[in-house]
């Protein structure tokens, strides 16, 4: 599994203290709800009818025995000694005193985890099969393909602030247990005549071959994010309406 460098270790503790700041400005009446909403929706913290939510992202639901461990530690210290993991990977805290948020975003830094971009109008986390690396159909491992896709789409400037919430899931097996057609953009892995393995949106088509794990396919999905965006905006202007129903 991918391992922090000193650059993406830096970037996610100062996301923590710049959270910790906010967070205390709000505390103060500093801030609005209004504006703290915006902030708090970037570092997956949501503020449900019975206490706040925090959701935490698994990069395709990879974790070591240690973020375990953390996540346990978390679970018992600042909630109910549970937590929840949902169908997306990512895990969810459900009873955090909003105060403590940013410490256990802290605590989830010490061990290369963090919230960044799991709530709001923004790129999600990629998920794949969980049988992934294990599985006996397996045309190829798609995880080091969901890694690539989530340093893409992690703080992309275009894509930060969306219309909506946009998901990629990937496909490495013969069976599609990462449910991609559920997502907004689904990539299959299939293999040509020859052998070649390379990521395609559609299994039945006869795609151009890339080199595996070439940067070659990220013109493909942000084409495809971009004219669902638009599609997405071009419906809120009331330009066009969604069909009825059958």
């Amino acid at each position: 599994m991918y391992q922090y460098n000193d650059k993406d270790q830096t970037l996610v503790d100062e996301r923590v203290a710049q959270f910790r700041r906010q967070t205390e400005q709000f505390l103060k009446g500093e801030i609005s709800e209004d504006q703290y909403r915006a902030l708090r929706l970037r570092n997956g913290l949501y503020i449900q009818t019975h206490a706040p939510m925090l959701r935490i992202a698994g990069p395709y639901g990879l974790l070591n025995s240690k973020q375990l461990r953390k996540l346990a530690h978390i679970a018992r210290n600042y909630d109910k000694s549970y937590c929840h993991f949902t169908t997306r990977q990512n895990i969810q805290f459900n009873w955090p005193k909003l105060e403590e948020v940013p410490d256990i975003l802290a605590e989830l830094a010490s061990v290369q985890m963090h919230a960044i971009q799991t709530s709001g109008n923004c790129m999600r986390n990629t998920t794949s099969d969980h049988l992934a690396g294990v599985c006996v159909d397996e045309i190829e491992d798609p995880r080091p393909y969901c890694e690539i896709i989530r340093q893409w789409t992690t703080l992309h400037p275009e894509f930060a602030y969306l219309p909506r919430k946009f998901k990629i899931a990937v496909s490495g097996s013969e069976q599609d247990r990462a449910a991609v057609q559920l997502h907004d953009i689904g990539v299959y892995l299939v293999r040509n005549a020859v052998g070649e393995v390379a990521p395609t949106l559609d299994p039945d088509a006869s795609p151009p071959f890339h080199t595996a794990l070439s940067p070659s396919i990220f013109p493909l999905l942000a084409l495809q994010i971009r004219l669902g965006l638009s599609y997405t905006r071009i419906i809120k202007a009331g330009c066009i309406k969604t069909p009825d129903p059958a």
